[in-house]
């Protein structure tokens, strides 16, 4: 039989009577005869609940304690979880991160997984035992709690099933798979049955929130299959793999988008070699990452140069782009905080011309005019104006019929 690792993220164990339907689940896995290694998240909202905590104290606590406090959350849940299990004749071990021991570097808040230690797990896995593991968290080379910083029971589970070479990784969840795109933006969009690791990266990065990214990377660089299930409704969810060798490969797989955005353009910027080092050196400096960069053709020697940020970084880029529109001497600042960006992804665009032409005819037929575009090898971006997300997204859906199989 199957070494499977699943993970449960907050709200599939927001309280003990889904915990205990997490353990029956866990136990009719054991009872068919495979071996399970299951990591959770804290019940949903203590992570909140203990940041608030600390911020009680003080605004802005110290990162290494803040980790400590926060690490508690888990300890609970695989605590229960583990009596649970017991409960029911299924011999269970908890096991926080640091137990494992899931080596990380110093990154207090973000820190990255290094190395994992599975002796202690294949040994509890041989005695017949269900192991359970925090998620999130993991320990230093100088004995100090780590947490992987938000959504990082994803990456823990990924990372314990490349370390036993687990024949799958669960993600359970509160959404039975991955859609085409946001189902409450579009009722018709459908789940899908696979998706490969790179459209999976690419939905994930454009704005997709049901796995995160660095969960993705680690699962698609160790080779190991990943498949999203929803915690309590019965389904084959979607699995993610590295298997693109199919003939009827969709040429778009899913839509992408993102509310948090936010462009600004120099214009009059004089068209001369290093000028996009000066205007971007001092929003870098700011620690202000830019997504999409556009630099127009000059004319009479200037140039309009745009580039899109995070929303939430806008006030603080906006007052970097003031200094920096004096010194570079640019005819004039101008700053949009109601942008959205969607993009199409899909691996067929590899071998299928005139994705980008169709997509431009469906918004222009709904009248959505196109700010900014971006594209890669499996996607097309665009930047449009906030209010038109909704429509531009139902539109490309029924254009590219991803309502179909």
């Amino acid at each position: 039989m199957a070494l499977i690792v699943q993970k449960y993220g907050g709200t599939s164990v927001g309280s003990v009577e889904r915990i205990e339907k997490v353990a029956e689940k866990v136990k009719s896995f054991r009872d068919q005869g495979h071996d399970m290694v299951v990591v959770v998240s804290a019940m949903t909202g203590e992570t909140n609940r203990l940041i608030d905590l600390a911020k009680q104290i003080t605004p802005d606590p110290d990162k290494r304690e803040l980790d400590q406090m926060v690490s508690t959350g888990e300890q609970v849940t695989i605590a229960l979880l583990a009596m649970a299990l017991q409960k029911r004749g299924c011999p269970a071990v908890s096991f926080t991160g640091f137990q494992v021991p899931v080596k990380t570097d110093s990154a207090h808040s973000k820190a990255r997984i290094l190395e994992i230690d599975d002796k202690r797990m294949r040994a509890e896995l041989k005695a017949g035992k269900v192991v359970v593991v925090a998620g999130f968290q993991g320990i230093d080379a100088g004995q100090n709690i780590t947490t992987l910083g938000r959504g990082g029971s994803d990456t823990t589970g990924v990372a314990l099933a490349a370390a036993l070479k687990a024949d799958e990784c669960q993600i359970y969840t509160d959404v039975d798979g991955v859609y085409t795109t946001d189902p409450r933006v579009e009722p018709r969009a459908r789940r899908l049955d696979r998706i490969t690791f790179e459209e999976m990266l690419e939905m994930a990065s454009l704005g997709s929130k049901v796995l995160q990214i660095r969960s993705v990377e680690f699962a698609g660089k160790y080779k190991v299959p990943l498949r999203v299930l929803h915690s309590f409704q019965d389904g084959p969810g979607t699995l993610i793999t590295l298997d693109e060798d199919n003939m009827e490969a969709p040429l778009i797989s899913g839509i992408a988008f993102t509310r948090d955005e936010a462009k600004f353009t120099l214009r009059g910027v004089q068209d001369k070699p290093g000028i996009a080092s000066l205007i971007l050196g001092p929003v870098g400096e700011a620690n202000v990452e830019v997504d999409m960069i556009v630099q127009n053709t000059g004319t009479d020697g200037t140039t309009d140069f745009t580039f899109t940020v995070a929303r939430g970084e806008f006030q603080k880029a906006q007052r970097v782009l003031e200094k920096v529109q004096k010194d570079v001497g640019a005819r004039e600042l101008i700053a949009d905080d109601h942008i959205a960006k969607v993009s199409l992804v899909g691996v067929g665009m590899r071998s299928h011309a005139g994705v980008a032409s169709r997509m431009f005819k469906a918004l222009a037929a709904e009248n959505i005019n196109i700010q900014m575009i971006s594209t890669s090898e499996i996607k097309i971006s665009v930047v449009i104006d906030e209010k038109y997300l909704e429509l531009a997204v139902r539109a490309l859906h029924a254009a590219f019929e991803l309502d179909k199989k």
